[in-house]
């Protein structure tokens, strides 16, 4: 029972940090400063979870819990996250904080569900729970860019009948083209983090369910270039400055090579969850 309880917290800890991560992605493509002391919050709460469970640990064992791989692995992911929350607060480098915490997530989720420190029951039931999670973050990013296309679709018919000079009740039933815009990037906002993440628990339950797990597989593949071709996007709309048309047609060709990942890559994967 005890067993169990702990177990709930530690996945209470990713889904908390999941949220952090995104919180402080958005702050740092659009410095949302309530977004960054939310995240922080999330993450101190994190925090304050890892470090009872440390505690805990060396009171049960009665040395310092280092001496095995997945001790190993939780001590690490402590001192990232620890050494994150000093950052935020005294540097403010956010860009460091980010993907500090995007490998520390990494480290406690390969910690949470790694079997070797949980019994065979439990261990086979977070695995079966992180292929879950792993699809669910990943369904959630594709809604997202599914809205996001949606919304650049409606930017290029708007500006298309602007440019025609389409005076009609077509034009004024749709938001003004910075809107849709701003729409439009702001849900690609929230769908890259959450692919990122996605991808991250996917590896990890590859790594520990499927016995020919391999990197070149067509779906693994596809999906990093996804998360590549939207990262361009984000470089694109924040580094280049890129606006307007430009970038619409940009997330158009994204979401396009989206689809052709989840349909054609996927019926060449050799392991991926709809082919088994």
């Amino acid at each position: 029972m005890l067993e169990m309880t702990m177990t709930r917290f530690y996945e209470l800890s990713i889904i908390l940090y999941v949220l952090s991560i995104l919180l402080y992605f958005i702050d740092f493509l659009q410095h949302n400063r309530k977004a960054n002391q939310l995240a922080f919050w999330l993450l101190s709460i994190v925090w304050l979870f890892q470090t009872f469970f440390f505690l805990f640990r060396i009171i049960q064992t009665g040395r310092f819990p280092v001496l095995t791989m997945s001790e190993g692995l939780y001590f690490y992911a402590w001192l990232l996250i620890t050494l994150s929350l000093v950052i935020n607060r005294f540097m403010r480098v956010d860009f460091i904080v980010f993907f500090t915490n995007v490998l520390a997530f990494l480290i406690l989720a390969i910690h949470t569900f790694a079997p070797n420190h949980q019994s065979p029951a439990v261990a086979e039931r977070l695995i079966s729970e992180l292929l879950i999670i792993h699809i669910a973050i990943t369904l959630f990013a594709y809604a997202a860019f599914s809205l996001s296309f949606i919304f650049s679709i409606l930017y290029m018919l708007q500006y298309s009948l602007l440019k025609r000079k389409k005076w009609g009740k077509r034009l004024w039933r749709m938001a003004d083209l910075t809107k849709l815009d701003f729409m439009s990037y702001v849900l690609n906002l929230l769908g890259l983090p959450m692919l990122l993440l996605g991808l991250i628990l996917g590896v990890i339950w590859a790594y520990i369910k499927v016995e020919n797990f391999h990197w070149y597989d067509a779906k693994v593949l596809g999906s990093f270039l996804v998360l590549a071709v939207y990262s361009v996007y984000f470089y694109k709309r924040a580094v280049q400055q890129v606006q307007g048309k430009a970038i619409a047609l940009w997330n158009i060709g994204s979401f396009l090579f989206l689809l052709v990942n989840f349909f054609l890559f996927g019926s060449l994967s050799r392991f991926h969850f709809w082919d088994s």
